[in-house]
């Protein structure tokens, strides 16, 4: 049975009838270019135009108002201002549209009073329970139901549903479906402000639709971002997502927030989450379509091995080295399959992995087919890849190869079923669009002429199958709020918030950490210069002492920290010194007393912190700590809750990994303490959903043990209610 948001989408997407409000006779405007599009690819279902000042518009009987309109109406499209759109919104409501797109800009992406009046749009809407595509978007297309409501023309149809947020990107993607490929289209969605439908709604519809294969995405900025990854998550099991995120660099950031008011996060977080995610993303536009193609035509590489097919030496060397780069290796042939070449091919070929038919091909490309075969039988081979001529047989040698290489292309077509391997071709003739290419891809073998292209559309095949064989073993990106919540700890966080303070002090920080089994060394906190020189000697050894204020979080930088403190002289003259730099400092600042711990020898410096992202919530960062951390920059993120592999991961993941591993003589650092840490910090930040942000730096990593040496807790500003469970 289809849920409620399902049947409003059927009625969107599959609709009946569909009403333009804005309707003109000006050839210039939306409200004719829509009409005039449905009418020019036959929607089939009833078209009404909506103007009070119009009677008729293109031959069709035009009316005041959508409520004049006698018949039910599925769909609406308001190609009027955006002042006009509220009450123009609510005649849809009560009429009983399942879905509005509305085309305006003017909404949330100029600012504060911008969201306010699409706030009102959306209110509306829901009171009507009718769902917004929009507003600011360029439009949607069924292609399915032949209902074009952006005026692209002759969208090719297909099994690749599009969602954009620019609407120039989607015309660049439809454009090269049209020109390169037989692929085409089921929707098109220009998303727009997501003010009402998001992008993770749209994932769920076109999972579960059957006109669709292969979801590609073009993304500035995601509202809900953490409902995306749990649906993109369920999604990426049964087809492929494939997305381009911008917003990369800060005039990039700065660019899509002023273009659909939607905020891009941090590009780090971005490609880790979207990879955990089962998403394949593309960091060159011009390879979007392609990927997108080829992942809705063929079944992915499950092993990560490909062999390769050539007729020169060149491309094939070009090959391999483009494939390793993607982390596909190139197997060594079976002796069987060797065998079997070394019979069809001439003796100077190449039999080694990549094959290359030295000339074998050039009387009768049939030969092509034969080593296909040859090569996807193999047991080794995940998938073929096709390089140099073939498609130009006919044309550089003799008019009389072209039936052979037709002859070849029907052969290869049907391997795909046949050993559910896929088969991906660069071929230089490309551009002549011979009858052999056309027949590979209505085979659904994808053709390129870009060399490159081809091996990264083999890589996100191969990117796709190792994700599958690993889905079990992934996060669905499900936070189980206070799940593991510690009375005691509750209780710090609590008190904090009572008092107004923005962030707790070290030593409850540290309680907190120590109460979820973290290695934190003792701690007390000296209010006074002779307790604290009594707290030292119960540690018996050397101390630090630090500065404990709400109002002081750097505490080097206000002079609020002293090491190696031996005798009790040392310790009273670091505690009365302490306590006059940090007043110098901040004269406001509320100075509880020091805390004294001992002091921790010396090993490799690590950080682990944790804050909001913006788009995902919470999320967990890693890498080299102390001093030079936010220079040095050498960290890696993953969107929380995380498991112990993705513990270790984030620890292979930075460039400095080889420091963890022990170098000049000195040990490895205790790689399962780290993780054991992480998996803590993750656990943490789960049960109290007040955090806002974590920082645990410098924590000392040594043989057989970890440290956490410093830790710093900031508390949400509202840390109540829906605000503290930001990113849910």
């Amino acid at each position: 049975m289809k849920d409620t948001m399902t049947n409003q989408l059927d009625r969107i997407f599959h609709a009946q009838s569909v009403a333009v409000i804005g309707a003109s006779r000006d050839d210039k405007k939306r409200g004719f270019q829509a009409i005039r599009t449905l009418l020019d690819e036959e929607f089939e279902g009833d078209i009404y135009p909506i103007n009070p000042n119009e009677d008729m518009v293109l031959g069709i009987k035009c009316f005041r108002s959508i409520l004049d309109v006698e018949k039910p109406v599925d769909c609406a499209l308001i190609t009027t201002p955006a002042k006009t759109v509220l009450p123009l919104l609510d005649e849809c409501g009560r009429k009983g549209v399942a879905g509005v797109v509305i085309i305006a800009g003017g909404f949330g992406e100029l600012g504060d009073r911008g969201r306010k009046i699409e706030q009102e749009i959306v209110d509306t809407a829901k009171r009507y329970n009718m769902r917004i595509i929009g507003p600011n978007t360029s439009g949607m297309i069924s292609v399915v139901n032949r209902m074009n409501l952006v005026g692209i023309r002759n969208v090719p149809k297909g099994n690749i549903a599009l969602l954009s947020q620019s609407g120039n990107i989607a015309l660049n993607l439809i454009t090269e479906a049209q020109l390169r490929s037989r692929q085409g289209y089921s929707y098109y969605v220009g998303v727009g402000n997501e003010a009402d439908l998001k992008f993770h709604e749209y994932l769920n519809y076109f999972a579960n639709d059957k006109n669709t294969k292969a979801i590609v995405m073009y993304v500035e900025g995601l509202r809900e971002g953490r409902k995306f990854l749990q649906e993109a998550y369920k999604t990426t099991r049964h087809k492929p997502i494939i997305l381009l995120k911008s917003g990369r660099s800060s005039t990039g950031m700065k660019s899509a927030g002023s273009h659909t008011g939607a905020l891009a996060g941090i590009s780090e977080v971005s490609r880790t989450a979207f990879r955990r995610a089962g998403i394949i993303t593309i960091e060159s536009a011009d390879e979007l379509f392609p990927a997108a193609e080829t992942l809705a035509c063929l079944p992915p590489i499950r092993n990560k091995r490909v062999a390769i097919l050539a007729d020169g030496g060149g491309h094939a060397t070009i090959a391999s080295d483009l494939l390793t780069d993607l982390g596909i290796e190139i197997p060594a042939l079976e002796d069987s399959t060797v065998r079997k070449l070394r019979e069809i091919l001439p003796p100077n070929a190449s039999l080694r992995n990549p094959v290359d038919v030295a000339g074998g091909t050039d009387s009768n490309p049939r030969i092509f087919a034969d080593c296909a075969r040859i090569l996807l039988e193999d047991k080794r081979v995940g998938g073929l890849l096709i390089v140099g001529l073939f498609g130009g047989y006919g044309i550089r040698f003799s008019e009389s190869l072209t039936f052979m290489e037709e002859d070849a292309a029907h052969q290869m077509g049907k391997f795909i079923d046949k050993y559910n391997k896929p088969i991906v071709l660069h071929s230089l003739y490309n551009y002549a669009k011979p009858h052999s290419l056309e027949l590979l891809r209505y085979y659904n073998i994808t053709v390129y002429e870009s060399l490159d292209v081809a091996c990264k559309c083999i890589g996100v095949l191969s990117q796709y199958g190792a994700y599958l064989k690993k889905y079990q073993q992934r996060s669905s990106f499900i936070l189980n709020w206070k799940s593991k919540a510690n009375v005691k700890c509750q209780k710090i966080i609590s008190g904090a918030i009572q008092e107004g303070r923005a962030s707790l002090p070290e030593h409850e920080a540290r309680e907190i950490l120590r109460q979820h089994g973290a290695p934190v060394p003792e701690d007390y906190l000296a209010r006074t210069g002779e307790e604290a020189v009594a707290l030292a000697r119960r540690i018996r050894g050397e101390v630090v002492m630090k500065i404990v204020s709400p109002d002081i979080l750097h505490k080097s930088d206000a002079g609020g920290v002293r090491l190696r403190l031996k005798t009790d002289d040392d310790v009273r003259e670091a505690f009365n010194g302490i306590m006059e730099s940090a007043k110098k400092y901040n004269p406001k600042a509320v100075l509880e007393g020091c805390l004294v711990t001992p002091m921790v020898d010396r090993g490799v410096e690590i950080i682990i912190g944790t804050k909001i992202d913006d788009q995902f919530g919470p999320v967990i960062m890693f890498g080299l700590g102390g001093i030079l951390v936010e220079v040095v920059k050498d960290v890696a993120f993953r969107v929380l809750p995380i498991s112990r592999k993705a513990a270790r991961a984030m620890m292979k993941e930075i460039k400095s990994a080889p420091i963890l591993n022990g170098v000049r003589g000195e040990p490895p650092v205790d790689r399962n303490s780290i993780a054991d840490l992480l998996l803590v910090v993750s656990e943490i930040v789960e049960s109290y959903p007040e955090i806002q942000e974590m920082d645990l730096n410098p924590v000392i990593a040594f043989e057989h043990s970890i440290a956490v040496v410093d830790a710093r807790i900031i508390l949400k500003k509202k840390a109540n209610g829906k605000n503290a469970h930001n990113g849910k």
